[in-house]
């Protein structure tokens, strides 16, 4: 149910044009690169938030070309490390295509039946965010307590079930599965999974929802948080919850971290 209608992001009071959104690209190679800068980027920006821990953790993007392969993080590298030339291409059947480093089994079983699942999905997130693995020892989906929460208002889902690190296909299967045509899943005991048209709508929506995780943890400790009312709920999912929304927050984060660490882009 990833809402398409993009609410126009208030394109008259702040003088954007009808042609406002993420860029069209004359070749292939263009878009790729696009692609694989903005999951650079996106991979320092979940460094400096605090996502990784140890070797857990992985972005995927769908190669433009190869819409059955997709680019991933090596195995074993730390998100504040990884540059452009980092990334691996892996086939639809586990294999390193381009690169020289290892995949991470767990990425290629979760992220490649994703893939499969979701032929509109271009990238997908997932990391062991402290408040996001927090939140999913609940198995519960978020609540609408905050206008940012809204963003998931009946569009994510959780996946019940936790049987150790996944690296059988048929658990990604499950997963992607479990995840329909949602923007988001929270995995049991496990973290959060999020997809997107774009790699920088993925990446933004797993920020938003680590950071809503946090604030109903913290919203339950002092007391019993009052809900929107659903009618609002899904007016606001529609505002800050579409695909235009989550390409258009991430922007000024990508500014800010090409900014201070320019060498991702190598």
């Amino acid at each position: 149910m990833m809402d398409s209608t993009n609410a126009d992001l208030g394109k008259a009071a702040i003088g954007m044009t009808a042609q406002f959104g993420p860029p069209t690209f004359a070749t292939f190679e263009e878009e790729r690169r696009y692609r694989k800068e903005r999951m650079a980027a996106a991979f320092r920006l979940f460094s400096r938030f605090g996502f990784d821990e140890g070797v857990a953790g992985h972005i995927t993007v769908r190669d433009p070309e190869r819409t059955d392969h997709f680019w991933v993080n090596p195995f074993g590298m730390h998100f504040g490390h990884i540059r452009v030339s980092d990334l691996l291409l892996v086939s639809h059947d586990g294999n390193v295509v381009e690169g020289h480093l290892p995949v991470n089994a767990a990425a290629f079983a979760i992220h490649s039946q994703v893939h499969a699942a979701r032929p509109d999905v271009v990238a997908a997130a997932h990391a062991h965010s402290l408040y996001g693995k927090a939140w999913a020892s609940m198995g519960r989906p978020l609540d609408p307590i905050t206008q940012d929460a809204c963003a998931f208002f009946e569009d994510h889902a959780v996946f019940d079930d936790y049987t150790g690190v996944v690296y059988d296909l048929e658990e990604g299967r499950r997963i992607g599965q479990a995840l329909g045509d949602r923007k988001a899943v929270i995995l049991r005991n496990h973290g959060l999974l999020t997809v997107g048209q774009t790699v920088d709508e993925a990446a933004w929506f797993f920020i938003t929802m680590e950071r809503s995780c946090q604030a109903q943890l913290l919203a339950e400790a002092a007391g019993k948080p009052i809900l929107i009312d659903p009618e609002y709920a899904r007016v606001t999912r529609q505002q800050v919850g579409s695909h235009l929304a989550g390409w258009f927050s991430f922007a000024p984060l990508y500014a800010r971290i090409v900014r201070e660490q320019p060498d991702l882009l190598d």
